[in-house]
């Protein structure tokens, strides 16, 4: 049986995924990526979740792709052949970022302290970004080489503009979090010592609300980045009707008309 790299637990709704190599500051292997990616298929069917939180084990939340990984590390005997990285990517980040995006219900990403590489993409793939204040960003693809990937070419320009996401991409400084809070590449930045509680706080918060409704948010904001207006608006329009059917819905605005707090059970 392989090692647990993905620790799961579950208070009430929430299940909180730890990415657990801390002596690796959890970087990623194809082993983990594999867990990962099955868990969170896992949870996908599982309607006792209606919320998810990522966060790291130890001192980082993920720096990055483990470049020991035989799928990536290069072969230094002369003449062997090089690797092809792409299929690393194929494999495992792209379902990844496909996945994270599609979950039905909201993804929290709680960054307790280093996020690089391929760490810090998936981390801004969630839904919502909360980090320690000890906590940084880095896009490390340059530094070796390569060109950003895990979704960070079409997510960073959207979060914060062509030129910071340039500047970002091209130099690979350290981004702290309360700065990438400002510049709005995440949500918040909170004291280290309250990270878990808070996150753990919203996360409660979003597990008692419309997951159904919450999915579609996500769903439109997504795709309305690639529509014009009008074709915006028509989607807007149809997931509103499907919404409008839902029990959800009708549960909500009897609360509202009851004054009473309403109990949400679509997923």
């Amino acid at each position: 049986m392989s090692e647990p790299l993905i620790q799961s637990s579950q208070t009430a709704a929430v299940r909180t995924l730890t990415l657990a190599r801390p002596q690796a500051l959890n970087s990623f292997t194809s082993g983990m990526l594999q867990q990962l990616l099955d868990v969170l298929e896992q949870i996908a069917q599982d309607d006792s979740v209606r919320c998810v939180v990522l966060t790291g084990a130890g001192r980082a939340f993920c720096a990055g792709q483990d470049l020991s990984d035989p799928l990536v590390a290069p072969d230094v005997t002369p003449g062997a052949p090089t690797k092809d990285l792409g299929v690393m990517i194929e494999r495992y980040y792209t379902p990844l970022v496909k996945r994270l995006r599609s979950m039905p219900v909201p993804v929290v990403a709680a960054v307790n302290g280093v996020a690089a590489g391929a760490g810090a993409n998936v981390a801004l793939n969630c839904d919502i970004v909360i980090a320690a204040q000890g906590a940084s960003f880095i896009q490390a693809f340059s530094k070796i080489g390569l060109v950003p990937d895990t979704g960070g070419t079409w997510l960073l320009p959207r979060l914060v503009g062509r030129a910071q996401a340039l500047g970002l991409m091209l130099l690979g400084d350290k981004l702290p979090a309360a700065e990438a809070q400002r510049i709005g590449l995440i949500w918040k930045c909170v004291d280290d010592a309250a990270l878990h509680d808070e996150a753990q706080a919203l996360a409660q918060r979003l597990a008692a609300m419309p997951s159904k409704a919450l999915a579609a948010t996500r769903q439109a904001i997504d795709a309305a980045q690639l529509l014009p207006m009008e074709s915006a608006l028509a989607a807007e329009m149809a997931l509103q009707r499907a919404l409008g059917q839902a029990h959800d819905y009708l549960e909500g605005v009897a609360a509202f008309t009851a004054k009473r707090t309403p109990v949400f059970t679509d997923r």
